[in-house]
């Protein structure tokens, strides 16, 4: 059997439900690799200065955040990797021409360009964001990723003019309005990849589960990965394995499937 060394999590329809909440199976998933050594990543699109109740519940402590942006192994950080300003500047003028909301994440707060709006509100509340400020251009340097609120289906058609830079819809009920600012160059298969190389594990002993677009590159990037069997259509032909849905025990099952679970 493969000497399995590490696991990378998304959060959103992966390990929370749609409910908001964590099944048992996959809190005794996690807690059993734990357990054989493995060391296991929370890897998501959320800012990392707004999971530290789910970490501490999950007993993780290392982190992939900002789609692949930001990166922190037991606690000390192992890379940061800041937009490019004068692309920060050109979404905020589409999307202000376009009637659109922002959210830009920095290392410490969510920067949002409207803070009043019901769309914006409904968007805090799912995510559970708090340190949130209203934008201003002091943070355009310090940008770690963004989310697109309030797109029609095809507006992400504006943004796709800027080399380099795909969206990524949101796969979650409710928000699908919202779409991921993700860079070719920096994702969630970037992330995995340079913590690879830095503790030294090979792509063979990983493994990872998600269940949006945003996951594409890093279920190709690890040995080992699954999508969710409520992930977006469009995800299933980048992954090893499907398991079942994140209210199914799907990760359970998937590491099950490993050999890493009796």
């Amino acid at each position: 059997m493969t000497n399995y060394k590490v696991l990378f999590l998304d959060i959103d329809g992966t390990l929370v439900r749609p409910d908001d909440t964590i099944e048992d199976s996959t809190k005794e998933a996690i807690s059993h690799v734990q357990a054989k050594g493995l060391e296991v990543f929370l890897a998501t699109g959320r800012p990392l200065h707004e999971i530290n109740e789910l970490a501490k519940e999950l007993n993780i402590n290392s982190f992939i955040g900002y789609n692949g942006a930001y990166a922190i192994y037991k606690g000390d950080d192992l890379f940061q990797k800041p937009m490019n300003s004068s692309t920060v500047r050109k979404f905020l003028e589409i999307a202000k021409e376009n009637k659109h909301e922002m959210v830009l994440y920095t290392n410490s707060k969510n920067v949002f360009t409207n803070l009043d709006s019901k769309v914006i509100t409904e968007f805090m509340h799912t995510f559970h964001l708090h340190k949130n400020e209203l934008y201003s251009p002091s943070v355009n340097d310090a940008v770690l990723g963004i989310t697109l609120i309030n797109l029609k289906e095809n507006d992400s058609l504006l943004y796709k003019n800027e080399e380099g830079i795909h969206l990524s819809q949101i796969n979650v009920d409710g928000m699908r309005h919202c779409y991921d600012v993700i860079r070719d160059s920096v994702n969630k298969g970037y992330g995995v990849q340079v913590v690879l190389e830095q503790l030294g594990i090979s792509k063979e002993s990983s493994i990872a589960f998600g269940d949006g677009m945003n996951d594409k590159e890093m279920l190709q990037t690890v040995g080992e990965g699954f999508a969710m069997g409520n992930g977006h259509p469009d995800l299933f032909q980048y992954a090893k394995h499907q398991t079942t849905k994140v209210t199914d025990s799907g990760v359970f099952n998937g590491l099950k499937k490993l050999g890493l679970i009796d």
